[in-house]
């Protein structure tokens, strides 16, 4: 009769070059994922600020024809008078005045 604690009658007995290889996988995947992570964090962040210098500019221009009566007939303009700051090596701002009372047509883009 066999004791059913010996080891000797196990059908599968995974080798220790197994367990190194799968710790080797899964050390991969973990990292991976962590990279991916990262990289997704730092794209939210990156179209969070784009829309907060949107909303930014667009506040701007909506005070500038509240105080002045006119909109602003450029970027560098309410960048002096009305402190709007952005990294300019990430996005670039294209503004177009239209007339002093029409709403400019701006774009932000991530460069």
């Amino acid at each position: 009769m066999a004791n059913r604690f010996d080891n000797h009658s196990r059908k599968f007995a995974p080798s220790d070059s197994f367990y190194r290889v799968f710790s080797v996988i899964i050390f991969l995947l973990i990292a991976f994922l962590f990279v991916m992570a990262v990289e997704y964090s730092g794209r939210s962040s990156i179209e969070k600020q784009q829309d907060s210098l949107e909303s930014s500019i667009a506040r701007d221009i909506v005070q500038c024809y509240s105080l002045e009566g006119m909109y602003p007939p450029s970027l560098e303009y309410m960048e002096q008078h009305y402190g709007l700051t952005y990294d300019k090596n990430t996005f670039f701002v294209d503004y177009q005045p239209i007339a002093a009372n029409l709403y400019p047509d701006y774009t932000v883009i991530l460069r």
